[in-house]
């Protein structure tokens, strides 16, 4: 198995430019965002729903996210956490809008990828997922470990 150094090492190749990089820190979020939306959306046994209403698809491939993060360095999966959980109290405020939550997360999503697709248009370089499906996994770790760089803490 790839270390996160490894992975991190290889998605940052592709992602120098400055502009790349600031669609990224917007759109990358974004994404994550939708994604939880987009499963929050999908109906879920009654067995889910009478446990919890926060048992659901959403919620359930965060934590299935989070063990892999887990595998690749405990300090990053916890500050993904964090962004996990502050992005799962959004998509359950945006679920309280009066149009369907799946209609918001769909828009988002399709400006969101087009954003992330002019970020690599201007860098000259095909997204890193198209080598590798992984690195859609990878994105928000390199958004976390530079903040955690930015910080000065390590991963």
């Amino acid at each position: 198995m790839r270390t996160v150094t490894d992975w991190l090492g290889e998605y940052g190749t592709s992602h120098k430019d400055p502009v790349n990089k600031l669609l990224h820190w917007i759109c990358v979020p974004l994404i994550v965002l939708t994604l939880f939306g987009l499963l929050w959306s999908l109906p879920v046994p009654e067995l889910f729903s009478s446990v919890s209403p926060w048992l659901n698809w959403a919620t359930i491939l965060a934590g299935a996210t989070l063990l892999y993060y887990v595998a690749l360095s405990p300090a990053l999966a916890a500050g993904v956490l964090v962004a996990f959980t502050l992005l799962l109290f959004v998509t359950q405020w945006l679920a309280t809008l009066p149009w369907p939550l799946w209609l918001t997360s769909l828009t988002i999503f399709v400006v969101a990828w087009i954003g992330q697709f002019i970020g690599h248009a201007i860098e000259g370089r095909r997204p890193s997922f198209f080598k590798d499906v992984q690195f859609l996994l990878i994105g928000p770790l390199w958004l976390l470990a530079a903040a955690y760089r930015r910080i000065g803490l390590n991963y």
